[in-house]
């Protein structure tokens, strides 16, 4: 196979660690004095911090700068970080804002070839190749899925079926039409494909290639939607404040680890509250620094997801950027209940290693004079009791939550992500 039908970006795919490294020295001094120069809040941030601009030395002097987080975003609404003339920018895309005002990243045409080449290193990772037809089922909008991966397909010369969120029968249909090949899509609504697909007797013997991204994903999951519809999958990783969907990376077809466009990005991974950096290896808080972006590229920005760093060896398929392990859950999403601290991914994880449990799932947190208490709803064929929920969860969690099994079809559906954890408050 040429090695263009294995790469994007060849050349840059698989540079040395020293040539990475190198790069990113040189990317780091020279984005710091741009933000400053461009922007007064950042400005004034820095020297605050006292931080002097003219000495900074790159990668040996990053915890010299401070760490920004949303909350930095949510201060200067809608574009007060961005660098560049307002009649510079040519897209913009936002968070939902749904615990407080949104995050807006705007975009340069330099920022959106920069997302688009991120995205088509990743469709060509997965094993997409010009031509394919390519089912882009993320909602076309503000948020980032549906336009970052049309982009990134266009640049990897893709076939593009612009479907958006939602009517999940046409989906099927479209995609028997036009022989999908690959699809992306939040890895909730593929459990609503599948049932659609069974309620209406067909298959899709033409795809091969399952990309998801905007939720945490489990192993246990990835396998189920594997197996069941015989395709390979893959965990794409960006955010709003990094450009989108796609820009930091992916896993690639040997599945070691999410690789991390290091040309473009510095990653860091820090203790969530010393705030100091971790050695490979270590479970802690991803830190996030662009090197590339023009409009608004993040300096030390904290995501909140926890991983760690796996490798930094040349991997299997021939990348030689860093592998971090998959997100294991966000700092803000920790539960606590009867003295045991544990993430909502441990419960899906646990969930899914149960035969007949099928995808939909949710978590009710019920509070009542003060005290949590948890119980599990989750859809799963007869024959999967309550009592089965519990001990697979006790053994994985180390506490019984109630768990109860309703039939397939009783928890709402939606075309976006799932809603996994419902707070109550009892009187």
């Amino acid at each position: 196979m040429p090695t263009t039908d294995l790469y994007f970006n060849p050349e840059l795919e698989t540079a040395s660690q020293d040539e990475i490294v190198a790069m990113q020295n040189e990317r780091l001094k020279e984005k710091v004095r741009y933000v400053v120069a461009n922007n007064p809040y950042m400005r004034d941030l820095y020297a605050k911090a006292g931080v002097v601009v003219e000495d900074f030395r790159g990668i040996e002097d990053m915890d010299k700068l401070p760490i920004i987080a949303k909350a930095n975003f949510r201060e200067t609404y809608p574009l007060g970080m961005c660098c560049v003339p307002k009649d510079s920018i040519r897209e913009m895309h936002m968070s939902s804002g749904s615990t407080g005002t949104p995050v807006v990243m705007p975009y340069t045409i330099a920022d959106l070839n920069q997302w688009a080449e991120c995205m088509a290193r990743c469709l060509r990772m997965s094993g997409a190749r010009p031509g394919d037809p390519m089912q882009i089922m993320p909602s076309f909008g503000l948020f980032n899925g549906g336009f970052g991966m049309y982009h990134g397909a266009r640049a990897a010369g893709l076939f593009v079926i612009p479907t958006g969120s939602g009517n999940t029968e046409r989906q099927i249909r479209l995609a028997r039409d036009f022989n999908t090949r690959v699809f992306g899509a939040v890895i909730s609504y593929t459990g609503r494909l599948i049932e659609v697909m069974e309620k209406m007797n067909v298959e899709l013997p033409s795809l091969k290639i399952g990309i998801f991204g905007a939720e945490t994903v489990t192993t246990a999951m990835m396998q189920k939607i594997s197996a069941r519809l015989n395709i390979d999958v893959f965990n794409i990783y960006g955010m709003t404040e990094t450009g989108g969907v796609g820009t930091l990376g992916m896993d690639c077809r040997d599945h070691s680890g999410i690789h991390v466009w290091e040309d473009h990005y510095y990653l860091e991974v820090v203790d969530p509250v010393t705030k100091k950096v971790l050695p490979d290896g270590e479970v802690g808080e991803l830190v996030v620094t662009s090197l590339t972006r023009e409009a608004l590229p993040v300096i030390r920005f904290k995501t909140g997801d926890l991983t760690r760093i796996l490798s930094r060896e040349k991997c299997a398929c021939g990348r030689s950027h860093v592998r971090i392990d998959q997100i294991s859950g966000r700092t803000d999403d920790m539960l606590i209940i009867k003295g045991v601290n544990f993430f909502p991914s441990q419960v899906e994880q646990a969930l899914m290693e149960i035969p007949g449990v099928h995808s939909e799932y949710q978590i009710i947190m019920e509070e009542k004079d003060g005290v949590n208490d948890i119980h599990i709803l989750v859809e799963a064929e007869e024959g999967v009791t309550g009592y089965t929920v519990e001990k697979r969860l006790k053994e994985r969690l180390g506490f019984s939550p109630k768990g109860e099994v309703l039939p397939i079809g009783s928890l709402p559906r939606v075309d976006g992500k799932a809603v996994r954890v419902v707070r109550r408050k009892l009187d």
